[in-house]
C-alpha cells in the first residue's frame, strides 16, 4: 500500500525541531536557516503555529515553543518509544554475539533500565526493566554521565558513597571524572569487572536527532573471553544498532 506523505505536516514538524530547547526564543530566519526552509513558507508555518498554540510570540519578534507542545509531551511515556524502537535490535545483537544486551536512560541520576534481551547460553545480570541503579560502576551509566555537564556528573557521583562492588570498581571521583571524560571523547565505555568479576560490558550512547544522548546500549559478555578484538567488533554494531533505534524513535521524510 502506498502511503502518501503530506509534506506540509513533514515541514512544520522540521520547523519545530529546529528549536534546541524548550525556552529558547529564536528569529524566524534562523529557524528557517536550521530546518533549510524558505523564510517565506516558515513565515507562513509560523503564522499557523501561533493560532493553535504550538509556539508563542514574544519581544523582538522572537518564537519559542509554545504549551500545546509541553501539554502533548506529557502523554508520550520514552522508556516505551525507546523499548518499541528497540527491542528487536536488542534482541538481533544478543542472537548474533551471544551476549545480553541492554537498554537504558538516566532518570534522577539513576540508571533505568528500559530492556534487556538474553540467550540462552548468554550471561545473566541482575537488572530487570524499570530496575534502577547507580551510574558510577556500569558501561551503560558512565555513558549516561558522559552526556551530563561537569556540574551535573558532580552533583550525582558526590551524592552518596562510592561503594566498591569488586576490587575493579572505580571508587575515586577523580578517577571517575578522568573516565567520563574519556568516554566523552571516544564515545563508549567499558564497565570491565566493574560490577560483577565475571562481566565486561560495551555501551554507547542513543542519540536525538539533535545529538543529544537519550539513552544507552550495551553488550555484557563474559569477562574471560571479551578480548580487545571482541569489545571492538561489538562495539561497532552497537553503535550501528544505536543508529537504527535513532532513526526509528525520531523517523525522518525529505520533503
Amino acid at each position: 500500500m502506498t502511503v502518501h506523505v503530506n509534506r506540509s505536516v513533514c515541514r512544520a514538524f522540521t520547523l519545530l525541531k529546529a528549536f534546541r530547547s524548550s525556552d529558547e526564543w529564536v528569529t524566524a530566519a534562523e529557524l528557517s536557516r536550521r530546518a533549510g526552509l524558505a523564510e517565506a513558507s516558515v513565515y507562513r508555518f509560523i503564522q499557523t503555529l501561533v493560532e493553535i498554540g504550538a509556539v508563542i510570540r514574544g519581544p523582538h519578534a522572537r518564537i519559542r515553543p509554545g504549551m500545546v507542545l509541553v501539554s502533548l509531551s506529557q502523554h508520550v511515556v520514552v522508556s516505551e518509544v525507546l523499548k518499541e524502537a528497540g527491542y528487536t535490535i536488542l534482541s538481533d545483537l544478543a542472537e548474533r554475539f551471544d551476549v545480553t544486551t541492554n537498554l537504558a536512560c538516566l532518570q534522577s541520576g539513576m540508571v533505568t533500565y528500559i530492556a534487556k534481551v538474553g540467550t540462552p547460553s548468554s550471561i545473566s545480570t541482575y537488572p530487570v526493566p524499570n530496575g534502577q541503579f547507580e551510574p558510577y560502576y556500569s558501561a551503560l551509566g558512565k555513558v549516561l554521565l558522559a552526556s551530563l555537564s561537569s556540574e551535573e556528573v558532580d552533583a550525582v557521583i558526590s551524592d552518596g558513597e562510592l561503594v566498591p562492588l569488586t576490587s575493579f570498581t572505580i571508587t575515586d571521583r577523580n578517577v571517575l571524572r578522568t573516565t567520563i571524560e574519556d568516554v566523552r571523547h571516544f564515545g563508549f565505555a567499558i564497565d570491565n569487572r566493574e560490577s560483577r568479576n565475571d562481566i565486561c560490558c560495551v555501551a554507547v550512547p542513543v542519540y536525538d536527532v539533535g545529538g543529544h544522548t537519550i539513552a544507552a546500549i550495551s553488550a555484557a559478555d563474559y569477562a574471560q573471553r571479551m578480548n580487545y578484538a571482541r569489545q571492538a567488533v561489538i562495539r561497532s554494531a552497537l553503535c550501528e544498532a544505536a543508529v537504527v533505534i535513532t532513526q526509528r524513535v525520531f523517523p525522518i521524510h525529505r520533503s
